[in-house]
């Protein structure tokens, strides 16, 4: 165990800061999307993660919080959802004054009752300003917050390739032994949010086995995935947000894929997130999209999914709790799986509308990211990291390929600067972000990883 005024996080950041850039630095060389021949033993041969700890199966509906934000921890505590989850991730913008508030509020959270606390910590690409991993520093605070909890429940976002899952399980093992902790009572939800984490899904269930309780859809990080990876391929073209919805065949084998590997291999299914915010005056139109969605994740076999925002927590839950019991998705061939996934719709123009709303997107959620809050809502719909990313992405796609507009013409660079100038002065901070996000000529892989503060984002 580590003794009185051990540094945890230095402790691990000592054992695996060159292994995890080792990792970083390969992990954006050529992948080819499909299912891997190397290991298709993993995927052929039958076994089963540990099962979930009992604590687990009755929760039906977990929320997210921004860490920093006391306000909305105490919301989201007084709405009494099954598990609390502090995201450090999507909806948190990793100032230096937020981090320390997020931490804090990891200790303040009373001991006993009330949700599970859980954690989604900043990925493994996250460094803060001294150029040490931010995921580590999250995970030890997260861990000496809760030491005296058994167990403890981690989220692990933006995972791509097998090995990340290995270093996630040594890195955890390590942790556990520093801390004198029971050998896999750290559990994990890998989350699927990105296209290759679709495909390796089993794999990385696999290396994460001994301590691995599900898997997590996270549909706009992964549609941005896609854009990244397929966004050069000239029969790759996205149309707007409004059009990739789950009825989508691609983004339903997507949600099918996960469930289909969870049953299989003894795993929870955990939804995506319900990220509506109905209108108090007439709050049943957002709550009845937000029940469709959920009714069909559980009748795939979903065992819960997550709450954007306190309010939707009653809807989230009778869903779950009235859902009948669910087959699972029946098996299919590998090749008939991996044209499914990869069906995505194409657009052969898109609509000035959408592009002017995804621009919109971007610029105010990179103003309120940069100035340090993580989460906005925005028409009546919670806008995150994921949504953010996956707008510029689009942009990006649409601007280098000078997409045709329903108005006639193309979106060029010169086109989609007037567009910008429409949203917001081209020396603010949140436009030049978004101009050198759009105009690269190659897709950034995460705008966090660029800037930290508005002193960072490039010159117009």
């Amino acid at each position: 165990m580590t003794t009185p005024g051990t540094d945890l996080p230095r402790a691990l950041e000592d054992r695996f800061a060159e292994r995890r850039r080792a990792l970083l630095a390969r992990s954006r060389e050529g992948w080819t999307p499909g299912f891997d021949p190397r290991t298709a033993a993993i995927r052929q041969s039958d076994w089963q993660v540990a099962p979930p700890p009992a604590e687990l199966r009755g929760r039906m509906v977990e929320q997210l919080v921004e860490p920093s934000d006391a306000a909305a921890i105490q919301a989201a505590l007084a709405a009494r959802p099954d598990a609390l989850i502090f995201d450090f991730d999507d909806t948190f913008s990793p100032t230096p004054a937020n981090v320390r508030a997020g931490h804090a509020n990891l200790r303040a959270l009373p001991a006993a009752g009330g949700p599970l606390p859980m954690i989604r910590p900043r990925p493994l690409y996250l460094e803060d300003e001294h150029g040490t991993s931010a995921s580590l520093q999250d995970l030890a605070a997260f861990v000496e917050a809760f030491a005296n909890r058994e167990i403890l429940y981690v989220y692990l976002p933006k995972l791509e390739f097998p090995a990340e899952a290995e270093f996630w399980n040594d890195l955890l093992t390590e942790t556990e032994r520093l801390q004198g902790r029971a050998l896999g009572s750290i559990r994990v939800c890998i989350q699927i949010e990105t296209l290759p984490g679709a495909f390796y899904a089993d794999e990385l269930l696999y290396a994460l086995r001994e301590r691995a309780f599900g898997l997590n859809a996270g549909r706009w990080d992964y549609v941005f995935s896609a854009i990244k990876w397929l966004g050069r391929d000239g029969r790759f073209c996205l149309p707007g947000r409004d059009e990739l919805n789950m009825g989508q065949p691609a983004m339903r084998a997507y949600e099918e894929h996960l469930a289909r590997v969870c049953a299989r291999r003894g795993a929870q299914a955990i939804g995506g997130t319900a990220a509506l915010a109905p209108d108090p005056a007439d709050p049943e139109p957002a709550l009845a999209v937000v029940r469709a969605d959920k009714e069909r994740e559980a009748a795939q076999g979903y065992a819960a999914a997550w709450a954007g925002l306190p309010s939707l927590i009653p809807t989230v839950r009778a869903v779950f709790q009235s859902a009948p019991p669910a087959t699972p998705p029946a098996p299919k061939p590998e090749e008939e799986v991996a044209a499914e996934l990869l069906a995505f719709p194409r657009a052969e123009q898109v609509s000035l509308s959408a592009v002017r709303e995804a621009t919109s997107v971007a610029t105010d959620y990179f103003r309120a990211w940069l100035a340090g809050r993580g989460v906005i809502v925005r028409k009546n719909r919670v806008e995150d990291t994921a949504t953010a990313e996956l707008a510029r992405a689009q942009l990006w796609q649409w601007v280098g390929r000078r997409v045709p507009l329903d108005t006639g013409e193309a979106l060029t660079p010169e086109r989609f600067g007037a567009l910008l100038a429409e949203q917001a002065d081209e020396q603010e901070p949140a436009a030049r972000l978004l101009r050198a996000l759009v105009l690269s000529a190659t897709c950034p892989p995460f705008f966090p990883a660029a800037v930290r503060t508005p002193h960072e984002v490039p010159l117009a």
